[in-house]
């Protein structure tokens, strides 16, 4: 049942305008004023319970419009019934000043703890990057102590709460001067702030409740993986403190680079050489691809630097099926060693072909290329 009748804002001594943040303020000021830990009045635990179930009620946009409407009433009538264990107000607390408030009135507030991600480095090619790849991955990391159960404690002896801060992990000192009553509070120097002193810690794992060893984490690896992207491995990280709850694994993957290719996005790029005289009466070149080698047609009179374009020949898409495409720089090989005859045979073709046979070209387009090249 409610622990008074008194109106909600009042209590928490705002208006009914009041925004989140003064609900807030007020709510602070006034838990840390009536708290039991701070004063010696014989009715604090009473007004505490008081405040905290005007705040749980007004901070809910939900209960407090409800209560604005139709009061206490409808209030139960939807099932609000405020519940005044030490644990939950102890949650309260820690959400807003990041400490357990309560921990001196009741047993131990110390949960296990999830422990921390663990991060490694798979480097594959390129070619296991458009297929996708299975790895197996050696990793250390802290795991459970199997002798211990993760319990930190020796086989056959127990943990118990720690005397000095009730385990509570802090201990407190209330003092007063002429503005009033402060309370200090530093990390319990017998439990480290664990809350418990164990009796005999574990021989593995000298009562940390944990253990490294090196494991071998399988990573499957999608097809269409981008360099230095990363895959997350819920429950493969280390193990927390005296606790079970493993962090996350995060595999970063490392592309090697392809000789063959430049990729951009899902794109490949890549070279092919032709020969001049094909260049100039057309051909077929293989060019590199993945999985396998393409064909591409070299019209007649092709330039140096024509890019042929092949839809959907370059890298597969992380999400969906589509696949980029594969891009062919044509470099048309000039010959350097000719023999006497061959020399003679071009000079005679060149004068037969005269200027009209060569492509004009616009200046224009002339220093555009150029200006691409500089970049």
């Amino acid at each position: 049942m409610s622990t008074t009748e008194r109106d909600y804002y009042e209590v928490l001594g705002v208006p009914r305008t009041a925004g989140e943040a003064e609900i807030k303020r007020a709510f602070r000021a006034l838990a840390r004023e009536v708290h039991p830990d701070v004063t010696d009045a014989a009715d604090a635990e009473q007004r505490f319970k008081e405040v905290v179930e005007a705040y749980e009620v007004l901070s809910d946009p939900e209960r407090r419009a409800t209560y604005d409407r139709f009061g206490r009433a409808g209030l139960q009538r939807g099932g609000f019934e405020p519940v005044f264990d030490f644990g939950s107000l102890s949650d309260v607390f820690a959400a807003f000043f990041g400490e357990d408030l309560l921990g001196g009135m009741g047993a131990s507030r110390q949960r296990p703890q999830r422990g921390s991600d663990a991060q490694v480095v798979v480097e594959i090619d390129l070619v296991d990057a458009f297929a996708g790849v299975e790895v197996s991955v050696p990793l250390d990391v802290a795991l459970p102590c199997e002798r211990c159960d993760a319990t930190g404690a020796e086989p056959g002896t127990s943990v118990k709460a720690c005397d000095t801060c009730a385990g509570v992990g802090i201990v407190r000192s209330v003092s007063s001067n002429v503005f009033g009553q402060f309370v200090q509070q530093r990390t319990c120097p017998d439990c480290d702030g664990a809350g418990e002193v164990l009796e005999q810690p574990c021989k593995d794992c000298r009562g940390d409740g944990r253990t490294v060893a090196r494991t071998e984490l399988e990573v499957g690896i999608p097809r269409g993986i981008h360099d230095g992207q990363q895959i997350r491995v819920r429950g493969e990280g280390h193990a927390g403190l005296r606790s079970k709850e493993r962090g996350n694994a995060f595999v970063v993957v490392r592309v090697r680079p392809d000789p063959r290719f430049v990729r951009d996005g899902d794109d490949l790029h890549t070279v092919a050489r032709v020969p001049m005289i094909d260049a100039a009466i057309g051909t077929t070149v293989t060019a590199p691809g993945i999985p396998e080698d393409v064909e591409v047609d070299v019209p007649p009179g092709t330039q140096p630097g024509t890019v042929r374009g092949l839809e959907g020949r370059g890298m597969p898409a992380l999400r969906g099926s589509r696949r980029g495409n594969l891009y062919v720089t044509l470099d048309v090989a000039v010959p350097t060693h000719l023999t006497d005859e061959q020399r003679s045979a071009l000079e005679g073709l060149g004068r037969e072909l005269g200027p009209d046979a060569y492509a004009p070209v616009e200046p224009e387009s002339l220093f555009r290329r150029l200006r691409n090249a500089l970049r």
